[in-house]
């Protein structure tokens, strides 16, 4: 582990009050930021590095204290600042303006890319997630102006978005932390059944829907005599000297016609195993082939 973060790890449970009791000289860190870009000494780099992420600490902990309470432990959002920070002191360049300036986008911007990719438990689109996180506090802000909760319209309205994207981010809250099926619906903890157990069944014939489908297009392409040799034959079960009867014409032209209609569904179907095997074979009892 680096000194950088072992320093962003260490004291994680510190209350950010540090920052509102000592808060750092900004104008001696930008002196210290300018003298270890300009020093030679990688020794005396690594030591002012650590000196400045040091001083810069309690900012980081403010930071993070402004997303206590949404679902994450406080510890791991305080790690996810101060890593944010030592990003800030590695990549701040003197002389491009302020270093808080800088910093302190930075490190808000990665306790919420920590929020947006490493705890929803559903991957939902990363503007979903971004407004969801936004919603929350001006849901806190419209109530404490308005004396009532908010709508959704006026939730959409303060934010800038559409009524739609608002309803989507309801529904992507449960996403963030979705029930388990071994929650109990009953009241207790052993009260009623659990939600895996309500949920269906697999259903074994269920992929025969697709086939069925495929199969109603293919015979509707063929022409009206071959669909009722195969109407006939599979749904009526008559046999083929029965089905020549009812067309007057013979048993070998039946046959024949039989066989070439299954070899085109077989060839327009491009399956290895005949979806007519499938779905037709049981309708029509054994040795139909």
């Amino acid at each position: 582990m680096t000194t950088a973060e072992r320093i962003a790890t260490r004291g994680r449970t510190e209350q950010p009050a540090e920052y509102e009791t000592a808060r750092p000289d900004w104008s001696h860190i930008e002196k210290q930021l300018k003298a270890m870009a300009e020093c030679s000494d990688p020794e005396e780099c690594r030591r002012r590095r650590h000196m400045i992420v040091t001083e810069c600490l309690p900012l980081a902990d403010h930071i993070a204290h402004r997303f206590f309470g949404r679902g994450e432990p406080s510890e791991d959002l305080i790690q996810v600042a101060r890593m944010g920070l030592v990003k800030s002191v590695d990549r701040y360049v003197p002389g491009r303006g302020p270093f808080t300036a800088f910093a302190v986008p930075t490190i808000r911007g990665e306790v919420r890319r920590y929020f947006r990719d490493s705890t929803w438990t559903m991957r939902v689109p990363r503007r979903v997630q971004e407004t969801q996180l936004r919603m929350r506090r001006t849901v806190d802000d419209l109530s404490q102006r308005l004396s009532r909760a908010p709508t959704d319209v006026e939730v959409a309205r303060e934010l800038g978005v559409d009524d739609d994207e608002v309803a989507q981010c309801h529904s992507a809250h449960s996403a963030y932390r979705p029930v388990s099926l071994d929650a109990r619906r009953g009241e207790g903890a052993d009260g009623g059944t659990s939600i895996g157990e309500s949920c269906g069944a697999n259903d074994p014939r269920f992929d025969s829907v697709e086939d069925l489908l495929v199969l109603g297009e293919v015979i509707s392409e063929l022409d009206p005599r071959r669909r009722a040799i195969l109407n006939m034959r599979f749904f009526d079960r008559l046999t083929q000297r029965e089905i020549a009867a009812r067309l007057n014409i013979s048993q070998v032209q039946v046959s024949r016609l039989l066989s070439g209609t299954l070899t085109r569904l077989r060839q327009r179907i491009c399956t290895d195993v005949p979806v007519v095997l499938c779905v037709v074979a049981p309708l029509a009892g054994a040795g139909i082939w």
